[in-house]
């Protein structure tokens, strides 16, 4: 497995190894070993998983910015397994150096790449593809008390979101009327 460090450090790129002929491909999907010696090696913290998730989202559909806080803060380690969808994760420590600035990651059905996300991050996507599927493992359960937003367009943030004519975006009202960054760290509502 290949690992991309980004430009923020913690969130991490992974790159399965794929074996195809003829007939088909193979994949390691998820190896414990690998992922602890990755993070570890790069002196980050190891997480446990204790729920998968598996989510569908028709062209143009785009969700989050979403995060959970404390107790039940989440990390998440997400993959494209049908479609194509761009994916991003935003800083929200306070205390980060990147604090506010994001990655993101084209992740396909084709590409196979994994996007570590730890907890401190708000996470979202935009589906690119018509039937696009993504399944998340996650080291929390879900906590509706502990769960918030950031607004998607956030003009302080300033993602790059590949959104063309032909998208004819999908959000939620949760969505379409979250919380700025700044809204959300005067509330308190950041790690």
């Amino acid at each position: 497995m290949n690992i991309v460090e980004t430009k923020i450090k913690g969130l991490l790129i992974l790159e399965p190894r794929v074996f195809g002929d003829d007939r088909g491909w193979f994949m390691e999907s998820f190896n414990q070993q690998v992922f602890e010696k990755a993070l570890i090696d790069r002196g980050l913290d190891v997480p446990k998983f204790v729920q998968d998730n598996h989510s569908y989202s028709q062209k143009g559909v785009l969700r989050g910015l979403h995060y959970q806080l404390d107790p039940h803060a989440q990390g998440k380690l997400v993959r494209v397994v049908q479609g194509r969808a761009w994916d991003v994760a935003v800083d929200i420590r306070k205390d980060s150096a990147t604090f506010g600035q994001w990655v993101g990651v084209e992740l396909t059905g084709e590409n196979h790449k994994q996007f570590w996300i730890p907890a401190g991050f708000a996470h979202g996507f935009i589906a690119l593809e018509g039937n696009t599927q993504f399944l998340y493992k996650t080291t929390n359960y879900y906590s509706k008390e502990c769960e918030r937003s950031i607004i998607w367009n956030d003009k302080d943030i300033n993602i790059d979101w590949p959104i063309s004519e032909d998208l004819n975006l999908k959000l939620t009202d949760k969505d379409q009327f979250a919380l700025s960054l700044d809204q959300a760290t005067n509330n308190n509502d950041v790690f």
